[in-house]
């Protein structure tokens, strides 16, 4: 697999190899060995979860301020504008963002590193979105930094108007969140 770090170094980009032929395709999703020996990853998944939205439903920014999360994320039917925001106070680079599109074509995946928030967009028809995380949800530690905060300016490949849930939509400016230290 090759992996490259985005313009975030934390977050990566994890390209695996894939085998195709007239049969259809194969390749490994995960493999803790390669991930360690690649580039440091040495993570304790504890959960997988699996969601599936119509186009422009964008979920996020979230992260939890206790039990962070780190995420190994993918598209596994349909196509995602996917980001991932610093939000350690300690890091240079605080509020910053980056942005990768992830397919079931590209088979592409991101490492986000805990620390960050994450959400992504729907830009298909609909999108199948899976992903493993570091530790539990735990929803008394749930925060969401709302989508469209002007100091972020996260160019989102919006058509129309965004479908939210109401945590999405009630999310708070980066400037009055919670963040790591």
């Amino acid at each position: 697999m090759r992996i490259t770090p985005t313009a975030l170094p934390e977050v990566l980009l994890i390209e695996p190899k894939v085998f195709g032929d007239v049969r259809g395709f194969f390749f490994e999703s995960y493999n803790r060995r390669a991930l360690k020996e690649g580039c440091g990853i040495d993570a304790d998944f504890v959960q997988d979860n699996h969601s599936r939205s119509s186009r422009n439903v964008l979920r996020g920014l979230h992260y939890q301020i206790r039990q962070a999360q780190g995420k190994l994320v993918r598209a596994v039917q349909g196509e995602v504008f996917d980001i991932a925001v610093d939000l350690r106070r300690s890091s240079p680079r605080l509020g910053q963002w980056v942005g990768i599109t992830l397919s079931a074509v590209n088979k592409h995946m991101l490492w986000i590193t805990p620390g960050f928030a994450h959400g992504f967009l729907v830009v298909s028809e609909t999108a199948e979105f899976v992903y493993k995380t570091t530790d539990y949800w735990a929803p008394d530690y749930e925060r969401t930094i709302i989508w469209n905060d002007p100091d972020l300016a996260i160019a989102w490949p919006l058509v129309g108007d965004p479908v939210l849930a109401p945590k999405d939509a009630a999310g708070k400016r980066l400037r009055d969140a919670d963040v790591y230290e």
